[in-house]
């Protein structure tokens, strides 16, 4: 018997963020995916390095890696669109269950207790906020990015992504932002 699981997987290359926005570059869920991944990972070794947390960061970029695959049957609903209500983010929320559950239909019966805490984001507080927290640094890279390349669209997204993080109560984002983030502005050349 084959199963679709992977396969569906990849496609989450053909799923495009940011969908309201004029981009310089697109970036889709995959490309996303991955530096969430490498984001978290990055907060949960300075969790656990710099202000000695016990947190696993193979663990966060696993759930990192697989936190929007729900979105290659529901594609990328917009933040503004997504947060305008309560009863529009419950039924997203809704539709993502289904989602995942879906995906792990896809799956070998005895695979599916391995992906399903990731799929379903459940894989335990500790390591979700990492997630959040990395989602967030890595839109506020991307805005970044959009504005080196003179692209004023994200000025108002990267405000106020900005002023989320630095108002995050996680000293790793912290840490992240004064140690590693002034980077992203640069150039090639300056790196």
């Amino acid at each position: 018997m084959s199963h679709h699981f992977f396969a569906f997987l990849s496609r989450m290359r053909y799923i495009s963020r940011w969908g309201l926005m004029r981009n310089t570059f697109q970036e889709n869920i995959q490309e996303h995916s991955h530096m969430v991944a490498v984001l978290a990972h990055a907060l949960a070794v300075i969790r656990r390095e710099i202000y000695g947390g016990d947190v696993d960061p193979g663990l966060a970029a696993a759930a990192a890696l697989y936190h929007d695959a729900p979105e290659i049957l529901t594609g990328d609903l917009p933040t503004p669109v997504k947060y305008f209500n309560p009863e529009i983010r419950e039924a997203y929320k809704a539709v993502e269950e289904v989602s995942a559950s879906k995906l792990l239909s896809m799956l070998p019966e005895e695979l599916r207790p391995a992906y399903a805490p990731l799929l379903r984001e459940d894989c335990g507080a500790g390591i979700q906020v990492l997630v959040k927290a990395a989602d967030k640094l890595a839109a506020y890279i991307k805005c970044v990015e959009e504005l080196k390349a003179g692209n004023a669209e994200f000025r108002q997204a990267e405000a106020q992504t900005r002023a989320v993080l630095e108002a995050s109560p996680l000293p790793e984002v912290g840490y992240f932002m004064e140690h590693f983030m002034p980077a992203f502005s640069l150039t090639l050349d300056e790196l």
